[in-house]
């Protein structure tokens, strides 16, 4: 691993309240996710599923969990299966972890070799009447490649069809949306990573460098700082592509005069970070490309101001379209007039700003969360206001990401550079 050791209370504690809340005389089942195969003999870079790390803490592919807080058999009331290694796996993968391992970053006592989780958990179901299992449930999620989770939830089900089965993803998805201290704290780790890396780029952009060369830089950066690589797939964006929202292609020349937008963030011991910032390629904005700027710092900062408890994303976005509508009259992109006769509320916005302005944050870039939820304290969320003019090339985007807590919101991105001033003198 290149993170840190992570308090292994917080497996022990997300467990805990996991079991705190399944039926009685139940027995939950977790798999680890698919490794990918990529072409040939290899494999993607494995990831592990998200609910599977929260509760294990356990990176590593083939395991399985079981919980069965009411087990007559004292020793399975929680069970971990993992990979048990051999001298090919060794010589051709190189390490997996052996049990003492696996017990001292999860915590679970009783650690078994995957070639026995057939056997127990046959028992184990002999004993219960109802079976939590797991399926991603994310609602704009979707694919057509069925998940190692899917398959064995299948087979299961056909072994076991007099069980009652029940969903642990509501379970999971309520229990992830607050962050504990110790989440947090690796949270602002992997925020702290991404600033280091876009004040590295900084002093390194200017005209004609291409997107993906700053990418590299920002890669860089990520890898020595210790972060798992890009929490998701950057954006390095220059000129008309600040205005293509999900521009991944990166592979364009930075032409002077233009802007530079960036949408990025490091991945820390699986959890997200996530930026926006936009910059001159120059070092130098133009008056219009100040004016464009400031409209939408002027949005961010109000709008941060407003993620207070009780406020929900729909709030957030009802907020947002009303500051930015502003914002556009006044920078002559359409007249009062010209709202005022429009057919739908906010149709003339749509043109200039496309997109929500906050999600959830944690584990998942886009993390578990409902919008219509009222906020709580301990949850992260980003703040992303945007303007987006192609006729003027001018695209701008600026992210933050938030704790919400008692005393209001925290910017855990407040480091990062962000005012004119500070950009431009850094860029020079």
């Amino acid at each position: 691993m290149r993170y840190e050791t992570i308090n292994p209370k917080l497996f022990i504690e997300n467990r805990k309240a996991f079991a705190a809340q399944m039926k009685n005389n139940a027995i939950a089942v977790f798999f680890s996710n698919d490794e990918q195969p990529k072409k040939g003999d290899q494999f993607f870079d494995f990831q592990q599923s998200s609910d599977f790390f929260y509760l294990t803490g356990i990176s590593q592919e083939k395991s399985v969990l079981v919980l069965f807080p009411d087990s007559p058999i004292p020793e399975f009331k929680e069970v971990l299966f993992i990979l048990k290694t051999n001298k090919h796996i060794a010589i051709w993968e190189g390490h997996k972890f052996t049990q003492k391992e696996a017990q001292e970053i999860s915590r679970i006592k009783i650690i078994k070799w995957l070639d026995e989780q057939e056997f127990i958990i046959n028992q184990l179901m002999a004993y219960a009447q109802n079976c939590y299992l797991h399926k991603y449930e994310y609602p704009k999620y979707q694919s057509e490649v069925e998940s190692r989770e899917s398959r064995l939830n299948k087979k299961l089900k056909l072994k076991f069809p007099e069980h009652h089965y029940e969903r642990s993803a509501p379970i999971l998805d309520a229990l992830r949306i607050i962050k504990s201290d110790i989440e947090i704290d690796l949270i602002k780790q992997a925020c702290e990573i991404t600033n280091k890396a876009f004040r590295r780029v900084l002093k390194y952009i200017k005209p004609n460098v291409t997107e993906f060369a700053i990418q590299a830089e920002i890669e860089h950066e990520f890898t020595i700082n210790k972060a798992n690589g890009h929490a998701y797939a950057p954006i390095i964006a220059s000129g008309e592509n600040a205005c293509v929202l999900h521009y991944v292609e990166n592979d364009k020349i930075c032409a002077d005069g233009d802007l530079l937008l960036f949408d990025f963030g490091a991945e820390y011991a699986q959890y997200a970070s996530d930026m926006s910032r936009t910059i001159p390629i120059n070092g130098k904005f133009t008056k219009r490309q100040k004016q464009v700027y400031e409209a939408v710092l002027r949005t961010q900062k109000e709008l941060i101001a407003f993620m207070t408890i009780g406020t929900s994303l729909r709030d957030l976005d009802d907020k947002a379209k009303k500051l930015t509508e502003k914002e556009l009259i006044s920078l002559g992109l359409y007249s009062k007039a010209e709202k005022n006769a429009e057919k739908e509320e906010y149709d003339l916005l749509k043109k200039y700003l496309m997109h929500g302005v906050s999600h959830h944050m944690g584990l998942d870039v886009h993390d578990v969360g409902d919008r219509l939820q009222p906020l709580s304290e301990g949850m992260v969320l980003t703040c992303e206001p945007g303007i987006y003019i192609k006729d003027e090339n001018i695209g701008i985007r600026l992210e933050n990401d938030i704790l919400i807590t008692k005393k209001g919101p925290i910017n855990l991105m407040a480091d990062i550079p962000i005012e004119i001033k500070d950009i431009e003198n850094l860029m020079a």
